[in-house]
């Protein structure tokens, strides 16, 4: 992998969310946030705005006597729903980030199993709620966002223009000074890809341990423009995506839609992105499709090897060989942080050619959430990089902790790691060693280093017959450097008339990639000899047996992560 040379990390470092409010509002008229305020119009609001916004908005929650409390807030990626969730933090109470694909039914008992007591939401929710504020055993009020609320009579019912209008009665409201920085202020509803719902519970220093460890680890800087793609509720874009970012003073412009990705790119321009492996991928099939199409995929390829041989001799021409494929990026992106996913390691290397520095990152919501993330001075190839600063990794199986190199679960420590689990002792206490490290379900291994290198998922390793461990997110890399090969999940499946488990593929094809009209068995065809050939290049455990066409894409959380679970 290469790397790129070290600029020093200018940020203030935080340890509350008062902080970060008084933070922004030193960054002044610097633009905070570009975004749509409607579909055609783009708006920006400069930090001394938002922090001016989030005093007021923390103001009004006081003047209703939520001051402490739990706020839900549920909605679009908005510089309304940041402040929301600094008005309510930073104000000393507790912010619950939700899911906004989740069903009405199911939103409702998670808010009343975490005992809320107001949830924000966006226009998309207007009237979604009217039965809660009927029967839902904890809200007490329900605050649009929508300015058009305001029609709408009922007791509970305060639209957040009105909440913003107390905040203004209230002039001689002040943020508090953070407190025990201990207890708990952020409650995450996760369910990862095991389909079990557990509310996280995050102290103000575990998420400022996060923010801080990204901002040192990280290459943003001031000047650098974001833009927001992943869904705001996940603690890896609203921690790294957007408060590390911002704590730069970066400016992050607001994606509409997942339609207008690419559309949006030419629009905001952006230097940086933090992204998941689903959206890397997509940006790179989308340049190859683009060059085959357009019969440049040669011009392409010997552009790539000509680039690598000059800069091996001090000469970087990349960006004026590869200013249209650059330009689909909109022609200033330079970084990219990945996380969330196992990423194809040859990424890295693809977009670095291109002249983005593609680095992979680590981490789990129970630790707030990064872990680690691959150094972009001192990169390593198939690294996910050391432990963030002030916290520590190491690698144990049944309890031995082993040495570099060898394989086991990730086991971390940290002022990152969660307070627990709310109301679920037992489960709290599976997920800790006798000593208190977290154990994060992964298995890997460390080199002498300390860079971390993850091998699979515990829960998702396949055991063979011959007692081989596979570890299916390994043998999914080597899939998707198939052509043809869209999605895929390795799973273990008991052979026809046998009890023996074979290592199978499911695959949802790329449909472009074959002829027009092609049949499940032609694809199946097709595919089945170039899994052949990728065949030989494994270890014969290694070697897929059987075969799965899917023509329907495999069940995602909102982060994009394929849900084995639902994998039968």
């Amino acid at each position: 992998m290469y790397s790129v040379k070290k600029t020093p990390r200018i940020y203030e470092p935080v340890h509350c969310f008062k902080d970060i409010v008084d933070h922004f509002a030193g960054f002044g008229d610097k633009v905070a946030f570009r975004y749509y305020a409607d579909p055609k119009t783009i708006s920006d609001m400069t930090f001394a705005e938002l922090a001016a916004l989030v005093r007021r908005e923390a103001a009004g929650f006081e003047k209703l006597g939520l001051a402490g409390k739990r706020i839900a807030i549920i909605g679009e990626t908005s510089p309304v729903w940041v402040s929301t969730f600094l008005a309510a933090t930073a104000g000393g109470g507790v912010a619950i980030p939700m899911d906004k694909e989740l069903a009405i039914p199911e939103i409702e008992g998670l808010l009343a199993s975490a005992e809320v007591d107001a949830i924000v939401y966006s226009k998309h929710f207007s009237h979604k709620f009217d039965h809660a504020m009927e029967e839902h055993p904890s809200l007490k009020y329900f605050i649009p966002m929508d300015p058009a609320a305001d029609e709408t009579e009922n007791e509970k019912l305060i639209p957040l223009s009105k909440v913003l209008a107390l905040g203004e009665e209230n002039a001689d409201y002040v943020l508090p000074e953070a407190g025990d920085l201990n207890r708990m202020t952020v409650m995450l509803f996760t369910s990862g890809t095991t389909g079990t719902s557990k509310c996280v519970m995050l102290a103000e220093k575990n998420m400022m341990t996060a923010i801080n460890g990204a901002s040192e680890n990280v290459n943003f800087s001031k000047d650098d423009v974001l833009m927001s793609v992943l869904p705001i509720h996940h603690t890896y874009e609203l921690t790294h995506g957007i408060l590390t970012a911002m704590n730069f003073g970066a400016t992050v412009c607001i994606n509409d839609s997942l339609r207008h990705v690419v559309q949006n790119f030419k629009v905001f321009r952006p230097t940086g992105m933090t992204l998941v492996p689903l959206f890397v991928n997509t940006l790179y099939r989308k340049i190859m499709d683009e060059a085959t199409k357009s019969g440049k995929i040669k011009k392409l390829r010997f552009g790539i090897k000509l680039s690598r041989f000059l800069r091996k001799i001090g000469i970087d021409v990349r960006e004026k060989l590869f200013r249209e494929v650059r330009e689909v990026f909109g022609g200033r992106l330079t970084k990219i942080i990945c996380g969330g996913a196992p990423l194809n390691p040859k990424m890295c290397d693809e977009f670095f050619e291109f002249g983005v520095h593609l680095c992979e990152g680590y981490g789990i919501t129970e630790c707030s959430p990064l872990i680690s993330v691959n150094l972009f001075y001192k990169a390593k190839d198939y690294s996910v990089g050391p432990a963030i600063p002030g916290c520590k990794a190491r690698i144990e199986l049944n309890g031995k902790i082993l040495p570099a190199g060898e394989i086991g679960e990730i086991v971390f420590t940290g002022d990152n790691v969660m307070l627990g689990y709310y109301h679920n002792e037992e489960a709290t206490a599976e997920v800790f060693t006798e000593d208190g490290w977290f154990r994060t379900g992964d298995m890997g291994y460390m080199d002498k280093d300390g860079y971390i290198y993850i091998t699979g998922r515990c829960k998702s390793v396949i055991v063979l017959e011959n007692g081989k461990n596979v570890f299916p997110e390994e043998i999914e890399e080597y899939l998707a450097n198939i052509e043809g090969v869209l999605e895929s999940v390795a799973v273990g499946r008991k052979a026809e008339n046998s009890e023996e488990v074979v290592l199978t593929a499911i695959v949802v094809p790329d449909l472009e990639k074959f002829p027009e009209g092609a049949t499940d068995e032609q694809i199946y065809d097709i595919l089945h000899a170039r899994i052949n050939e990728m065949n030989k290049k494994l270890a014969s455990f290694k070697q897929i047996r059987a075969l799965e066409i899917r023509r329907e894409e495999f069940p995602k959380t909102t982060t994009r992560k394929i849900r084995r679970n639902l994998i039968h």
